[in-house]
């Protein structure tokens, strides 16, 4: 047979020992969940773009993405759209790289670097504007 421990505390004042009291269990109030409402999200602006390419690296010490060229090419001056899990904006293209060379246009199934404004993650979708 296996002894139960008994709590004791010590009154301040009165010095005698004093049986600790259990906790009662109280019923918590139901509360009535309230209906959810749905919101519309806002057209999306990567329903009528084109994809052209996907990260495939980022360089932080200079702010450079490498991107992967999927379809049609790009010059410096045109607007692409950086989407991903966390990546969201709007740039102009500014500087491109091949091999460390500058250049004007990238072609399909080429690996650029782009100078970019903000962080790009692996992955991250490219558009064209």
């Amino acid at each position: 047979m296996v002894k139960k421990k008994r709590v004791v505390r010590r009154a301040k004042k009165a010095g005698k020992p004093v049986r600790a009291k259990a906790k009662k269990a109280t019923k918590r109030p139901k509360v009535k969940s309230k209906k959810r409402t749905v919101k519309k999200a806002a057209a999306s602006p990567e329903l009528n773009l084109e994809k052209i390419g996907k990260v495939t690296h980022y360089f932080p010490h200079v702010n450079a993405a490498a991107v992967k060229l999927l379809k049609s090419g790009i010059k410096i001056g045109d607007k692409i759209y950086l989407k991903g899990h966390t990546t969201d904006f709007k740039e102009d293209i500014r500087s491109m790289q091949l091999d460390h060379a500058p250049i004007q246009e990238g072609r399909k199934g080429q690996e650029i670097g782009l100078f970019v404004k903000s962080r790009v993650r692996i992955g991250d979708s490219v558009y064209r504007l």
